[in-house]
């Protein structure tokens, strides 16, 4: 990652690698937590056997099949794995450790600058539903922007060119509640660029439909 000023200061993150993993470890655990408490009686949706009353279990069981779709019963799922007894401290707990690693790895870079630039997804926009059957290849997508979430630091993106057509984005990553500075950096790059002004050559096949 580089930051952004006229030094050109390489800045090193080493522990940045392993974000997508731990994010999806802490994501999930803290999904399946939260989630629990929607069961139909206190919270959300309900669902009901027409003509007749379920007991209990079955209600529960009837409602978070129907009322959660299908990326969201896989985070359940791997958030309840991670959490479960034998597992907490090979995965949740290793994840949380390597967090506070990648949070220090920030720290130490923003003694040296500023602003950190960084892109923020490894391609374009790919097509709608084009990866729906691979939540790996999804996931991966995040790799750019999920050590800044982790870290619990400020990010925003800006328009910084084109590839293949598609519109592509900077990541600007500043300081813990410092984003005054982020958005002045934000506001300085887009003064001197017109990439915002640009819009992308819509084609059959990239035109969107209602």
């Amino acid at each position: 990652m580089f930051p952004l000023g006229h030094s050109g200061v390489l800045v090193e993150l080493p522990h940045a690698g392993a974000a997508v993993p731990v994010y999806y470890l802490v994501a999930t655990a803290e999904a399946s937590s939260n989630l629990a408490r929607y069961d139909g009686v206190r919270y959300g949706f309900r669902a009901t056997a027409a003509g007749r009353e379920d007991d209990l279990r079955t209600m529960y069981a009837r409602t978070r099949a129907r009322g959660f779709g299908a990326e969201v019963k896989r985070r359940i799922m791997l958030g309840t794995y991670v959490l479960s007894a034998g597992y907490y401290d090979a995965y949740y707990l290793k994840a949380q450790q390597v967090r506070t690693l990648i949070r220090r790895d920030f720290q130490q870079a923003f003694e040296r600058v500023d602003i950190i630039a960084a892109p923020t997804a490894p391609t374009v926009a790919f097509k709608i539903g084009e990866k729906t059957d691979d939540p790996l290849a999804m996931y991966l997508e995040d790799v750019f922007t999920l050590p800044g979430s982790l870290a619990g630091v400020p990010g925003l993106v800006a328009p910084c060119g084109f590839s293949e057509g598609l519109p592509v984005g900077l990541q600007l990553i500043g300081r813990p509640f410092d984003e005054a500075t982020l958005l002045r950096a934000g506001d300085a790059y887009q003064r001197i660029t017109d990439w915002h002004t640009h819009r992308p050559a819509l084609t059959p096949e990239t035109e969107i439909r209602d």
